[in-house]
């Protein structure tokens, strides 16, 4: 297994824009999260904290995919770097915000160009596919890629609750600033892996992206795997503080990335059988029989163990559903196609933190898996509707 993904290094500028990228998406993964402990630090407030986050990813989930429209037209060297310092900057100027008691409004007009950051795991993938497209090599980078994505998620929140904690409470968003002017500048410094620009005719325009079934039943699956991720965190708290044993709740969730993680490496690094739509329909359909069992956690090291099991199907179907916006969209427009995937990832993600929190709230803590249930018979009924028009086409 670990030969196929050496193989994905020998291409010179390989492991320099895959570094870089690592350190360009953590921020994605720490400024939510850090925005709510900087609240709690300071004024022991959580919920102007939380809409402060909200705000946020959903102002990420509508202006990225425009960053990465731009990208697609004029490259990554001339785009990435203005999105990123608009995006830093209003970070910081949020941070300044809470640190003088700036009025409440002013917070959330800083929140919005904060969602400027670019999808830079879209802008990575670009690159391989720009190295490897065409060949299998390109299925195992889009593995790596989403492992190194289960990677961020669990360090970037980590690492911005220690600091937040530890240091001084807007230490984790600055951080996450910084990391985001670095880790951009950096990858889009690297010109010789810069995907070229696709020039076209003004005669033949590029592809209306949001018309295209099969796009949109990707971005529409994405969304419910996005309510997945959302009930796995916020039920894996509220179960965790009934079972007197709050602080397990990060190792939980961690266990549930460190599924995906593994089955991502071993999915990528083996030879694929059978058509991307089939091996969609069999991954989320996976992913809906593995939640199920959650029902049934009546304690912390079961929930654990049923985590672990249920994260197993998540890096495959979204390997598969990122290899198949590939190979369905034109090339010119392929940064801004995987970029709605990954803002139906968002989208999902703060429609089932509100969901599955009213259903805690009004039902019950195991009540809240019934919100994922939900959200996995969706992904496979999308999935489904891929598949068959597969089989028609």
């Amino acid at each position: 297994m670990g030969g196929s993904y050496r193989e994905l290094f020998t291409a010179p500028g390989s492991v320099a824009f895959c570094a870089a990228g690592f350190v360009a998406r953590l921020p994605i993964a720490m400024v939510g999260i850090g925005i709510v402990t900087m609240f709690s630090q300071l004024r022991g407030n959580y919920g102007l904290g939380g809409a402060l986050s909200a705000v946020f990813a959903l102002s990420y989930a509508l202006f990225t995919p425009l960053v990465s429209r731009a990208v697609d037209r004029h490259g990554q060297r001339r785009v990435l770097p203005a999105a990123a310092v608009v995006s830093a900057t209003a970070i910081i100027a949020m941070l300044a915000g809470v640190r003088f008691e700036a009025p409440v409004a002013l917070l959330f007009v800083c929140a919005l160009p904060a969602g400027l950051m670019p999808t830079i795991g879209a802008m990575v993938r670009a690159r391989w596919t720009e190295l490897y497209g065409g060949t299998a090599k390109l299925r195992t980078a889009f593995a790596l890629e989403a492992v190194i994505d289960e990677v961020c998620f669990i360090v970037g929140p980590v690492l911005s609750v220690g600091l937040g904690v530890a240091v001084f409470p807007e230490a984790g968003p600055l951080l996450a600033a910084v990391l985001l002017l670095v880790g951009t500048f950096t990858l889009a410094g690297l010109r010789k892996t810069e995907p070229p620009v696709h020039r076209h005719r003004s005669d033949t325009p590029g592809v209306k992206l949001l018309r295209l079934p099969a796009l949109l039943a990707i971005i529409a699956m994405m969304v419910a795997i996005g309510v997945v991720f959302a009930v796995i965190d916020v039920v894996a708290v509220a179960f965790t503080a009934e079972q007197d044993a709050p602080g397990a709740a990060t190792f939980v969730i961690a266990l549930f990335a460190t599924g995906s993680a593994l089955s991502g490496l071993v999915f990528g690094s083996r030879v694929a059988h059978s058509a991307p739509a089939r091996q969609l329909l069999i991954a989320t359909a996976a992913l809906s029989v593995l939640l199920w069992p959650l029902l049934l956690a009546g304690t912390v090291p079961v929930l654990a163990v049923l985590y672990l099991m249920a994260g197993c199907a998540i890096s495959p179907a979204m390997i598969v559903a990122t290899s198949l916006t590939q190979q369905i969209v034109p090339a010119r427009q392929l940064t801004e196609s995987i970029t709605w995937t990954v803002a139906g990832l968002g989208v999902g993600v703060a429609l089932g933190s509100a969901a599955v929190g009213q259903v805690i709230d009004h039902v019950g803590v195991t009540a809240g898996f019934g919100v994922g249930i939900a959200a996995g018979l969706i992904a496979v009924a999308c999935a489904t509707g891929i598949y068959l028009r597969a089989r028609i086409q």
